[in-house]
């Protein structure tokens, strides 16, 4: 069996949808060898071409088209709900106040740094940046994943990413957050096989939402109660996360746009031009 680096993040999403495949429901040629990183680090990783498949920041993408191709599925969009911009209550916030930010390359730093050009950034491990809030470290910080349901009822929310995203896109689009990358190094039908894996364990996961959840946190895989997850999952690992729809890829190319026009990519891309020509493995076997 061939082995293949797949990189992912431990937050719950991100589990939920990888592991059908390392509970044996999926059927494979392939060994994967999985590893859970924050996703700061795996688009750094990324960048350095050290994964065979990666979890992303759909951020990132335009900064590493070159060496990996977009996978369709096991993405994580936001549909009226995303990261949230939080300070502690009834504080002011200045034109340049100082913010704690998950990672440079994150989608939700690309939208922040559009909306607030003026702000001090720090960056965080994602898992703490609600104590550097409470602890006046920062002004405010972006919480993401499933810090968005569990923060201290010290804080409050100044901004929605989802309604900074709104304003930017003016087309009601769905809010692209992460996504997974395949090296286009890798032989085309390898890929083409990863990525059909991939969407059947992700498809697999939300047809037995109950039972995997149930198996998830009976492992401590996940950092959250039964309710928590359940919710979360809701949000972030749901039928539109099994495969890209138009709505979607449309939503992708106008953040790939919006990063380009201020001035944070080099080039303008298109994301139908980055994905996986999956068309290719039946012309070759018909």
């Amino acid at each position: 069996m061939k082995n293949i680096k797949l990189a992912h993040s431990p937050d719950a999403d991100d589990i939920f949808m990888y592991y059908a495949i390392k509970f044996g429901w999926v059927s494979s040629d392939y060994n994967f060898l999985n590893k859970a990183d924050d996703i700061e680090t795996l688009n750094k990783q990324t960048l350095q071409n050290i994964w065979d498949v990666s979890a992303i920041s759909f951020g990132l993408y335009p900064h590493i088209v070159n060496e990996y191709a977009l996978l369709r599925t096991a993405v994580s969009f936001g549909e009226g709900y995303g990261p949230k911009l939080i300070k502690l209550k009834g504080k002011k916030l200045k034109r340049n106040f100082k913010v704690a930010l998950s990672g440079e390359y994150t989608t939700n730093a690309l939208i922040f740094r559009l909306k607030y050009p003026e702000a001090r950034i720090k960056y965080y491990n994602f898992l703490d940046i609600e104590k550097a809030v409470l602890d006046g470290e920062v002004d405010g910080g972006v919480l993401i994943h499933e810090s968005i349901l569990t923060y201290d009822n010290k804080l409050e929310v100044e901004a929605e990413i989802w309604d900074i995203w709104s304003d930017l896109n003016k087309q009601n689009l769905p809010l692209p957050l992460g996504g997974m990358a395949v090296r286009r190094s890798l032989p085309l039908l390898d890929a083409i096989n990863i990525e059909e894996i991939l969407t059947k364990a992700v498809k697999i996961a939300n047809s037995h939402k109950e039972l995997l959840s149930k198996m998830l946190i009976e492992r401590d895989l996940v950092r959250v109660d039964s309710e928590t997850l359940n919710k979360y999952l809701s949000l972030y690992a749901n039928e539109d996360s099994i495969e890209m729809n138009e709505t979607q890829l449309k939503a992708v190319n106008k953040l790939f746009e919006l990063g380009y026009n201020g001035g944070f990519y080099d080039k303008i891309i298109d994301v139908n031009e980055c994905l996986i020509p999956k068309e290719y493995k039946q012309l070759r076997f018909s």
